[in-house]
């Protein structure tokens, strides 16, 4: 029997655990004072831990490196997902968007199913024990030393420590040092799932405003649609937040200016629209500009949308042109928004970047570069949208590096 070193007790790590222990004699290593920080702030709390849809939809949703993970989401799917935590005795449940949350909003019940699937195949947990450094000699990893000065030896390694979003859970990032220690490429680290800052002063105005069902267009330079999706957002002080920015913030890059144009009312159709604001000014035919707009906006809105279409706030709607209507039924469509950039990595959901994929199996998770050494993640280069994504696939990475130890 061998003896297997998994660093890291995140969803990743522990998934690695349990699989790797049908085998093997497993040490798990944690830094934090239990396992799962992170997981246990996933979704507000409540752990999206997958997502209902197909799972060869996943990858549409997944910006980073998507056929890298073939072979590890099919091999643990969101099917496994879900059988693993309902066999533990967790009820799930399929919300907006086929999110799938354990039925009691608790990720503490994620968390407890993995943990009591750890007692049972006999994993070794080390809490508040932080890694150091690995003791390597001719390209095989024979120990990982702890900053007590402990050393731990094993026949294979297995790295799931995470990047380097919500440093506060213990993702700051050592264990991306100590594997480019090792020779591995680390590709430059950004953050994603992020709130994104916004140029447009107005914005600020519109603080804690949450929209449901709008459509959020990312627009290039060139003005090619990157990124296209309906959801939820929300405004803050600083710009915009919420599902649907998180998502699209995957698909910002550094050197790229963007905007973002909002669709406010994407059920309807630009003639459609126009019709419906026809419809409320004659019932408000004979009131103000600015009292026109209360079935449509909330309030809160309704200020910005005036300022910004150009009408004055107090023309009667009587006396509104054909051609006031139609702008405001563009700018009700194509609401824009100036990018000016990201929120900072440590506000970010996940890491995009980290050990490149050219240097890792994907069918074993196997590194290409240290003999017994294997990663499961977010250390590794792939990121996805919101939706329970991620978490999926640091179950099913995590999954395939624990069981794929003897191929």
């Amino acid at each position: 029997m061998s003896k297997v070193i998994v660093i890291g007790g995140g969803p990743a790590g522990m998934m690695a655990a349990i699989t790797a222990s049908d085998k093997n004699e497993v040490i798990l290593i944690e830094k934090n004072n239990k396992l799962g920080r992170k997981l246990f702030i996933t979704g507000k709390g409540r752990c999206n831990v997958t997502n209902g849809k197909e799972i060869g939809e996943f990858f549409d949703y997944i910006p980073t490196n998507p056929t890298f993970l073939y072979s590890s989401l099919y091999s643990f799917t969101n099917e496994d997902t879900m059988k693993f935590f309902q066999n533990k005795g967790v009820k799930l449940k399929i919300e907006r968007g086929d999110r799938v949350f354990p039925e009691s909003d608790k990720s503490s019940d994620i968390i407890r199913a993995m943990e009591s699937e750890l007692r049972d195949k006999g994993v070794k947990i080390l809490l508040d024990s932080k890694i150091k450094e690995f003791d390597i000699k001719e390209n095989k990893i024979r120990a990982v030393i702890l900053s007590s000065g402990e050393r731990i030896a094993g026949d294979h390694f297995i790295l799931s420590t995470g990047g380097v979003s919500y440093p506060q859970t213990g993702s700051s990032g050592e264990g991306l040092e100590i594997a480019e220690n090792l020779g591995h490429k680390v590709v430059e680290l950004k953050p994603s799932l992020v709130p994104v800052e916004i140029e447009e002063p107005w914005v600020k105005e519109l603080q804690g405003l949450s929209l449901k069902n709008v459509e959020l267009s990312l627009k290039s330079k060139s003005g090619k649609t990157v990124f296209k999706d309906l959801g939820e957002m929300v405004f803050t002080h600083f710009g915009i937040s919420g599902p649907l920015v998180l998502s699209a913030s995957s698909s910002v890059k550094k050197q790229n200016p963007y905007k973002i144009i909002i669709n406010l009312k994407p059920g309807l159709k630009e003639d459609e629209l126009d019709k419906r604001i026809q419809k409320d000014f004659n019932l408000y035919i004979n009131k103000d500009f600015k009292n026109s707009l209360n079935d449509l906006f909330p309030k809160k809105l309704i200020p910005i949308i005036i300022k910004l279409s150009g009408i004055d706030e107090n023309q009667k709607v009587n006396t509104i042109t054909r051609e006031q209507r139609k702008s405001l039924v563009n700018l009700i469509q194509n609401l824009t928004l100036t990018v000016k950039g990201l929120r900072p990595v440590e506000e970010a959901i996940v890491t995009s970047g980290g050990i490149d994929t050219k240097e890792i199996d994907p069918s074993t998770m196997k590194s290409r570069i240290i003999d017994n050494l294997s990663f499961a993640g977010e250390i590794i280069d792939v990121d996805a949208y919101t939706g329970g994504y991620n978490v999926q696939i640091a179950l099913s990475t995590g999954y395939i590096a624990g069981s794929k130890l003897g191929d």
